[in-house]
């Protein structure tokens, strides 16, 4: 299980990277990937953290793209259906999906001092919980996982 947003990384390139992939998956599925979703997926990619959608809205407005609810709640709605973002039920807020590219069941490290968030990949199956529904005989189809505590910047632990 590995964090990279609590690591030391070229920022911008994972940005360009993000959207490049995002781009890429709207086309293969033949999705609209409009100006204003573009621009609240590079809001929630600009500093690994969980926003909510009035902050979302706050940028959107000053920035003259919208400002009405509905114009941040129907592009994160669209992100999150597509697998763009997810939503982290903890902190009513968003965040962009590290793995866009493929199905995979996130985890969420969420830094209570600084908020920010890294995403970390799971299984359904896996660990304890995994084996408590198969010997139960339950069939797992979605799991939330969210830990709260303090990444490596806030403990003075820098990587």
């Amino acid at each position: 299980m590995t964090a990279i947003e609590f690591q030391t990384h070229d920022h911008s390139g994972c940005i360009a990277s993000a959207l490049s992939r995002a781009e890429a998956h709207c086309a293969r599925e033949k999705l609209q990937f409009t100006a204003i979703r573009r621009r609240v997926l590079e809001i929630l990619l600009q500093d690994h953290r969980a926003l909510g959608a009035y902050d979302i809205l706050g940028t959107l407005s000053a920035e003259g793209l919208g400002a009405k609810p509905p114009t941040a709640y129907r592009a994160l709605d669209f992100l999150v259906k597509h697998g763009l973002a997810h939503r982290i039920e903890r902190l009513n807020a968003y965040t962009a999906c590290a793995r866009p590219d493929r199905d995979h069941v996130p985890a969420f490290l969420i830094c209570r001092a600084c908020g920010a968030v890294a995403e970390a990949e799971t299984e359904l199956t896996q660990g304890r919980l995994g084996q408590a529904a198969e010997g139960s005989g339950f069939t797992i189809e979605q799991v939330v996982v969210e830990a709260e505590g303090l990444c490596p910047a806030c403990t003075g632990g820098d990587t």
